[in-house]
């Protein structure tokens, strides 16, 4: 038997109005992209389908929150040519390459040049101009010494952080400050976040490179991004530091959430990751539509996993362009599997349905 290789998790209100209405992409009304570097990869060929065809048939406002290389992935799709600006960051991201251990002002170099080929000549005034995809840019301001240019400073507070998010994730509101960047005069009301101070800065011709580049800062990686124009003044990192996974329970309004992710469970800050309490099962927004490889996909992959920020350090360059080149061939079937869910007579086929703390397989009809 064929090993399948998309998962498909619903909340229980996304599974009601697929079932009555279909794959109709007008239901959607909120695009995630969450933070995790090379794991995109899994991901890219189902991005092209999404991107560049199924979303493209919507004429209602859709809105995109992403942190780090979800916001990136997010805004491709506010481009002229979606699928075209995907094919362009798969193929500046795969192939870069660092001749010793770069420093971090040399990675933020390149990754400058992987945004600029993304978007290319165009891409940020489409992003801007475009008035049915409403772009959010999560971002993380430094305070105190978490804003500090001094790497041993930075590390003290870093370190700090860790541990008084150990005991509570609001804690780290002393070192963070969410800051977000929108297309348009205001940003969704559906996305009321409350928490760490939150600060929303509109998107304009000044910022938006800015915006994208500080999302994916990571700290000792990249540089960062320094008093970013028309937002508050300070050091600006990752915007994964806060919303790696992004806490879902968070988010409020109309139409279903789209997720495509890299997994089933839910991390919702990256020092989480090292807090397995932390993770959860994605069972706490009605409106979720979660787009994942599955398990047993994954473990078909080479060295059974997808990409990941190890790689660079564990493989040599040309070892890893062809493991991460064959990774992105073989998840190629999930943009497959995609394409026959939507387009068959059971838009429930397969899926999971999400009912609290308890699962159950959604029988086909």
């Amino acid at each position: 038997m064929a090993v399948k290789a998309l998962s498909v998790y619903l909340g229980p209100s996304a599974a009601r109005q697929l079932a009555a209405e279909g794959w109709s992409p007008s239901l959607f009304r909120l695009l995630l992209g969450a933070s995790g570097g090379p794991k995109w990869f899994a991901l890219s060929q189902l991005d092209r389908v999404l991107f560049g065809n199924f979303l493209q048939g919507a004429t209602t406002p859709l809105a995109t929150l992403g942190s780090s290389i979800g916001a990136w992935r997010n805004a491709c799709l506010g481009t002229a040519d979606p699928a075209a600006a995907i094919a362009r960051m798969e193929q500046a991201y795969l192939h870069q390459y660092y001749a010793r251990k770069p420093t971090p002002r040399i990675v933020s170099d390149y990754s400058g040049r992987i945004l600029r080929d993304m978007l290319g000549p165009g891409g940020a005034a489409e992003v801007l101009d475009n008035t049915r995809i409403h772009s959010h840019i999560v971002t993380a301001r430094g305070r105190g010494a978490a804003g500090a240019r001094s790497a041993p400073v930075l590390a003290a507070a870093m370190a700090a952080a860790a541990l008084g998010n150990s005991l509570s994730r609001q804690w780290l509101r002393h070192a963070f400050q969410r800051v977000v960047f929108h297309s348009g005069a205001m940003p969704l009301a559906g996305l009321p976040f409350e928490d760490f101070d939150t600060a929303y800065t509109p998107l304009n011709a000044g910022n938006l490179t800015a915006a994208l580049h500080a999302s994916g800062a990571i700290p000792f990686v990249l540089a960062g991004e320094r008093d970013i124009a028309n937002a508050p003044s300070g050091q600006y990192w990752d915007g994964g530091i806060i919303d790696y996974h992004f806490d879902l329970q968070r988010f409020a309004g109309d139409g279903l959430v789209l997720y495509p992710h890299f997994r089933p469970d839910i991390t919702p800050g990256w020092f989480d990751k090292f807090l397995p309490w932390r993770s959860r099962r994605a069972c706490s927004l009605d409106q979720l539509v979660l787009l994942c490889p599955s398990a047993e996909f994954v473990a078909g992959l080479p060295f059974g996993k997808i990409p990941d920020r190890s790689d660079f350090t564990r493989l040599g360059h040309e070892e890893r362009v062809r493991y991460w080149e064959q990774c992105v061939s073989q998840c190629a079937a999930l943009a497959e599997e995609f394409q026959e869910l939507i387009n068959g007579s059971d838009p429930l086929a397969g899926s999971v349905l999400l009912q609290g703390p308890a699962q159950r397989m959604c029988s086909s009809r």
